[in-house]
């Protein structure tokens, strides 16, 4: 395919942006706690510096709080907390904003370093002994010559009590913001 460069020869993975067909898909690596993480790159919106994140009362521990994105209030989690991970944030560290469920939220992650184009013979299943129900997120360990990716589903990060809360909240804050612009 023209417009790419393979990444490494024979791993079914190229670097690029270029179009995807034959059953290829694009995803947006990221890292957390020096592994490599990986989601579909049509759930990433954008991704952005660490910016200024006012923290809100009575949210779950990884709900760092929320963040002014050109206007609009959105929730901000740390990826890292709620992967059990410890909290950490570096010169690279960034927000990268994924459609959640119809909600816009950010996600903090400690780096964003490139997209690739993957064939879905280069994906292996997650282990069975790896996989539990707080895990079901990993949905696959992609297989490169020099690391593995894991592979997370955005869709499964949030138990279903955690997601109604966060929906709660997302909408709670768009509520207060629409309230204190009527009064101004």
């Amino acid at each position: 395919m023209a417009g790419f460069e393979t990444a490494a020869a024979g791993t079914g993975v190229r670097k690029g942006t270029g179009k995807v067909g034959g059953g290829l898909s694009q995803i947006v690596v990221f890292k957390l706690a020096d592994e490599s993480y990986g989601v579909s790159i049509h759930l990433v919106r954008e991704i952005n510096a660490l910016q200024p994140i006012t923290s809100v009362p009575h949210t779950p521990d990884f709900i760092e709080g929320v963040t002014n994105l050109r206007g609009k209030v959105i929730p901000v989690l740390d990826l890292r907390k709620r992967l059990g991970l410890p909290a950490e944030n570096g010169r690279d560290t960034r927000i990268m904003v994924v459609e959640h469920r119809q909600e816009t939220i950010g996600m903090i992650v400690d780096a964003v370093s490139e997209v690739l184009t993957v064939d879905p013979a280069a994906v292996e299943p997650p282990s069975p002994y790896v996989v539990s129900v707080d895990t079901e997120y990993i949905t696959g360990i992609l297989k490169l010559e020099d690391r593995l990716v894991i592979l997370l589903d955005l869709t499964r990060v949030l138990n279903p009590g955690e997601e109604e809360s966060l929906q709660q909240f997302a909408q709670d804050q768009t509520t207060g913001v629409e309230n204190a612009q009527e009064g101004a």
